[in-house]
């Protein structure tokens, strides 16, 4: 089996030694991502859009490895305050909706950035991929 390690050259991959994404065979495996773009912050205040750019990234690497969103079948989210909640749910349901993956989201104190209002994890499967 033939293992491909994704970069997407965020600020922390270098810095703490992990791979944006794996794909090992039928599977792929998504790192945290944020709305980190070339190492700034985007939607500031905005759980929704930043929900959408951090599965964003999440869904390039997974294309790197030959995976969309249909292949999705784990999504975890972690927002920091309960009142973005829907927001992200809304972003989640847009982007997953017609493929219902198995979810989970939680609250946590806090992440790296004070400005980072929700990071996600995806996790896919396909027969036959890469």
């Amino acid at each position: 089996m033939t293992v491909l390690r994704v970069s997407s050259a965020g600020p922390w991959e270098d810095a703490f030694g992990y791979s944006r994404a794996v794909i090992a065979g039928p599977h792929g495996y998504v790192s945290g991502c944020t709305a980190v773009l070339d190492g700034v912050v985007h939607h500031e205040g905005d759980p929704y859009q930043q929900a959408l750019t951090a599965f964003g990234v999440a869904l390039d690497a997974l294309a790197q490895g030959g995976f969309g969103p249909e292949d999705v079948v784990r999504t975890r989210m972690y927002v920091t305050h309960t009142r973005d909640v829907e927001a992200v749910g809304r972003a989640h349901k847009k982007l997953f909706d017609a493929f219902r993956p198995a979810a989970t989201m939680v609250v946590v104190a806090k992440l790296i950035d004070p400005q980072m209002l929700v990071e996600v994890e995806v996790d896919a499967y396909r027969e036959g991929a890469r």
